[in-house]
Parts: C-alpha cells; structure tokens; sequence
C-alpha cells in the first residue's frame, strides 16, 4: 500500500465530521462465501462482519474524518470494507480500482468466486453533516459518520446484492422448469426428466438455504442489540431497499419450483408404477396363456 493521498481543498480535517461531503458505497457479492477467519477475524463477536480500513492506493475517494475514534484516525481520508461470510463485501469511499483490487487480493478466500459479469453490484451516495438520518432523493443522509452506522448500511447493502442473485438465478430456474409444468406428456418418456427435476428441486433448496440461513436476510443485525438508537435508520434503509417485500417474493417463487418439481416427480413415478403394474399384468395373463395352451394341446394328444 502507498502513503495517504494528500489532502484536497474539499477533504475536511481529519477527526472533523461536522463539515458536509459525499461519498459513495458500494457492494458486491464476490462469490458463495468468504473465509473470514483467513483474514484475520477471529476477535469478531458473533456473527459480526469483518471491517477492513483500506488505504493508500485502495483509497480513492476516502471517509473525511472517519471515524473519530478506532479505523482511520488521524488519516484525513479512510476507505472502509465490510466482509460478510455469506460472500458480500460493501465497500465506503473506495475506487472502482481500489474495489477490483481489494477484490482480488481476498480472491483466494472466496469460495465460488463469481466472474465480473456475474457479480451483482449495489451503489449508494451518502451524505454526511444532515440534522438527522434521511433519504433525499437516492441519496442518504447521516449526521455523522460512525463505525456502526456504516455496518447498518452495509448489512442492508449485502442483504440486497444476495437478494439480487439468488433473484436472477430463480428466474432461470423458472424459464427451464416452465416445459415441465406446460408439457408433462413430453417430458414424462425417460430417467433424465426426473434428473432434471431433481437438479431444479436441489438448486431451490440450496438457494433457500443460502438466502435464509447464510445471508439471514430476514433477521435484524446483532449491532442494533447495543445500539438501539440505530434500528430506525436500518428499518428505513430496509425499507428503501424493498428488504423483505423481495424476500417474501423470492421465498413464494422457491416454494412453486418446489411445489412443481414434486408434483412433477410424484407424476413420473406414478406412471413409471404404472408401467410396472401393466408389466405385472401382461405376465400373469400370458402365463395363464400358456397354461390354457398347454392343457389344449394335452387334449388333442390325449
């Protein structure tokens, strides 16, 4: 990493956050996972994310005066990552280059890293020296910068890049369930319909799991249990990103591919006991084919 950047007319100084200045935040799901403890987290309280202060060359735009105790003090201008086990990383005042870099540093950490077209990605100006916590437009207004506060965004921000690919991911889902559901007759000849149902049926689950046991995308953070006074901003930060409305959506469309590849599976192995029953049938009839035969032509030589 390289020394700090000089300061600019427009970067108050440091410990100074009564000033007004904007930054930008940003979040990108980096793959499945990340190996916290890899990266020094093992002080971490419970499921709390791991924050990172990023500077010299991976600071590009930079916190002024963040935070007045703790990461940064005494910097002038601090970046700030927040790493979530369930993948995401949110990034405060870092460059589109500081974001690509800080990435691939921590790529060997990632589990199933995803490609940079695939990421999804989530942007956010913030606003610093407003009389209260506010939207304004698209744009979110703090008093001031802390610690915890940018950890209440970042959960929400990592929430929604979560949201947002387990999202696309369904919908292919449902593009390539659709034919079982509109051409059973079709589908229902051979072993690799009930294969592909069950791939569909396993991807719904993982991704059920993932969105509500990994990103626990409908509980509330540990934070606001020490800090009350911080539930308000996350309730309207929530809210502004449409948290749960989403969540309910892709939970209602988890359980219809679950709902359409049981039925679809029950219906093939219905059939499938069928054909086994028919099977069963034919034999016995054809047995008692050959019995009769056998006693007729017994008869004829008799």
């Amino acid at each position: 990493m390289s020394d700090d950047p000089p300061a600019t007319e427009d970067t108050p100084p440091a410990g100074s956050s009564s000033a007004s200045h904007t930054f930008r935040a940003q979040a990108v799901l980096a793959g499945t996972g990340i190996d916290l403890g890899a990266l020094g987290a093992a002080e971490r309280p419970g499921g709390a994310p791991l924050v990172v202060e990023l500077i010299g060359a991976l600071d590009g735009l930079g916190i002024a005066g963040f935070p007045a105790t703790g990461l940064g003090a005494g910097r002038g201008t601090t970046g700030v990552a927040v790493l979530f086990r369930y993948g995401a990383v949110v990034f405060f005042g870092v460059s589109p280059a500081g974001v690509s870099e800080y990435l691939r540093q921590i790529g060997p950490h990632v589990r199933q890293p995803l490609g940079a077209a695939d990421r999804e990605t989530e942007g956010l100006e913030i606003r610093v020296g407003g009389a209260r916590e506010t939207f304004e437009g698209n744009v979110l207004v703090l008093a001031d910068v802390t610690l915890e506060k940018l950890q209440v965004v970042a959960d929400i921000m990592a929430k929604s890049v979560s949201l947002a690919h387990h999202e696309r991911n369904i919908e292919r889902q449902f593009e390539r369930i659709e034919p079982f559901a509109v051409n059973l007759d079709h589908w229902g000849r051979g072993g690799r319909a009930a294969h592909e149902l069950l791939q569909h049926l396993g991807t719904a689950l993982l991704a059920e799991h993932r969105v509500v046991a990994g990103a626990r995308v409908d509980d509330a953070p540990e934070l606001l249990w020490d800090h009350p006074e911080l539930e308000r901003i996350w309730a309207r930060l929530r809210d502004e990103f449409e948290i749960r409305e989403r969540f309910a959506a892709l939970h209602g469309k988890l359980a219809l591919i679950s709902r359409t590849a049981e039925t679809a599976l029950e219906l093939l192995q219905n059939r499938r006991a069928l054909r086994v029953e028919y099977a069963i049938v034919g034999l016995i009839v054809f047995e008692i084919f050959l019995t009769l035969l056998q006693w007729w032509l017994s008869g004829r030589v008799g």
